[in-house]
């Protein structure tokens, strides 16, 4: 498949997540370029092995295209008059970047289960006390994406 028309099909499910919160089905997506479920499903499969994205294993339904999260999740995003779901606490932050908006995150401490609170304006957090800590180190991620 063309090199550029993978990347355009990665926009897409990108504007696709920030349009609906949530990703295009491979119909949507085959249907979109008039490509066949065949083309589009690899296509998916090529950016999932790119880590452009994160497949559900064994489907062709996309988990994660970070910042989004394609399941719901203990972290959400308020923006644009809509609901997001970002994959963890960092991904919260980077949805607000992604979308050049203000927004209001919502998540809970997985250790404490404590609630937090969160503003992003102007593309700043807003005075807050809470902290981020990542149990898994970064290079290790990939060992067990939805884990981490």
């Amino acid at each position: 498949m063309d090199e550029n028309l993978i990347w355009d099909i990665r926009a897409f499910v990108y504007r696709h997540f920030a349009e609906t919160t949530h990703p295009p089905r491979v119909e949507a997506t085959a249907s979109h370029f008039e490509l066949t479920h065949e083309e589009a499903a690899s296509a998916y499969e090529d950016l999932h092995r790119r880590h452009a994205f994160f497949l559900e294993p064994g489907t062709h339904h996309i988990q994660m295209a970070w910042p989004f999260s394609g399941i719901e999740t203990p972290f959400k995003v308020y923006a644009n008059d809509k609901t997001y779901f970002a994959n963890c606490a960092w991904d919260s932050l980077g949805i607000p970047v992604a979308l050049h908006v203000d927004a209001e995150i919502e998540a809970s401490c997985a250790q404490s289960g404590e609630a937090i609170h969160l503003m992003v304006s102007k593309q700043q957090v807003q005075a807050s006390r809470a902290l981020v800590h990542f149990l898994v180190p970064f290079n290790s991620w990939y060992n067990d994406l939805p884990f981490t």
